[in-house]
């Protein structure tokens, strides 16, 4: 997959190109929707598919107060527009000067000049250009008058409700991890760097790896059965998924700094870990983070929270 920083950084004419137009953060499987028939329609035109998205979420620049925190990373969001067969991705950098782009400008001077697209498909409510002006009809009526054709792609619903990036959040922040895949077509990830934290895990008999994250969002605060996936190179290998015991929170037992951490115990492995860098997946809520009387009472919880674990891991 190509990935092009921004409209000007596009080095060739592209192949007969089918586009798509949005943020895509999470690329849950309404944004899947959208992406798997811009890959099947440049295949049986025997073109290129093409994702024309912005960094940052345009949000951050014109409502930072209100803008959303992001489910994926731009490393992230590529990495599955790859795995998706997408053959290009144009990363245009998202600033106060673009954001006065008028709507009709964007079409003809970026999709139908610079891209010049055979198709383009967007989602339900997609809006572009200034102050949000550019509808799904003047983008409907604009592009056949241009060359291309433009088709709306339906929402995707689950339970009586569209599939959208806030209720993904909104599941997190409540919990429910499991929900939350459903809408994601994968588990929910966090990716960070190992690094050394106070060693008190190890002092239990439960040896925790502590994450950096990366990620904006973080489940609520709580012990989850999970997953992690090594990134690079070294022992596991990369690729290697782990089961683990995950907490989210401020650690109560003990004294501390009040911030929230996220720890993982590995379930039957042990090793150095220290400095990889991995994706931590959370796949089931196992229980409310809670305050112990001393460090037994916290060691025979989380003896328990590993069965706990197990158990919900097995059939995954």
């Amino acid at each position: 997959m190509r990935h092009f920083a921004g409209i000007g950084a596009i080095d060739r004419k592209l192949v007969r190109p089918v586009l798509t137009i949005g943020n895509f953060d999470g690329l849950h499987i309404g944004h899947r929707a959208i992406v798997d028939t811009v890959v099947e329609r440049a295949r049986s035109n025997a073109g290129e598919s093409v994702v024309f998205t912005f960094e940052p979420h345009p949000r951050k620049i014109l409502q930072p107060h209100a803008a959303p925190r992001m489910l994926t990373t731009l490393e992230q969001k590529l990495e599955l527009l790859e795995e998706a067969g997408i053959d290009a991705v144009i990363v245009e950098e998202f600033t106060a000067e673009y954001a006065r782009t008028p709507a009709e400008t964007f079409i003809r001077d970026t999709i139908h000049r610079r891209i010049h697209p055979l198709e383009v498909y967007v989602g339900y409510d997609f809006h572009f250009g200034r102050d949000r002006e550019g509808s799904m009809r003047l983008l409907t009526e604009t592009g056949p008058r241009l060359g291309f054709a433009v088709t709306v792609i339906p929402e995707v619903v689950i339970e009586e409700g569209d599939v959208n990036s806030t209720r993904i959040r909104k599941l997190l922040s409540e919990r429910d991890p499991g929900k939350a895949a459903v809408m994601l077509g994968r588990p929910y990830a966090v990716r960070g760097h190992i690094v050394e934290g106070d060693r008190r895990g190890r002092t239990l008999g439960f040896p925790t790896a502590n994450l950096d994250p990366e990620n904006e969002i973080l489940p609520g605060s709580g012990v989850y059965a999970g997953r992690m996936r090594f990134l690079g190179d070294g022992d596991p290998a990369i690729g290697t998924r782990v089961p683990a015991v995950v907490n989210v929170g401020t650690r109560p037992t003990f004294a501390g700094d009040g911030a929230v951490h996220v720890e993982a115990h590995l379930i039957d492995w042990s090793g150095d870990v220290y400095g990889r860098r991995v994706d931590l997946e959370f796949l089931s809520f196992l229980r409310a983070e809670q305050r112990f009387p001393d460090a037994d009472a916290l060691k025979t919880r989380i003896a328990q929270d590993v069965i706990d674990a197990r158990t919900r891991l097995e059939p995954l």
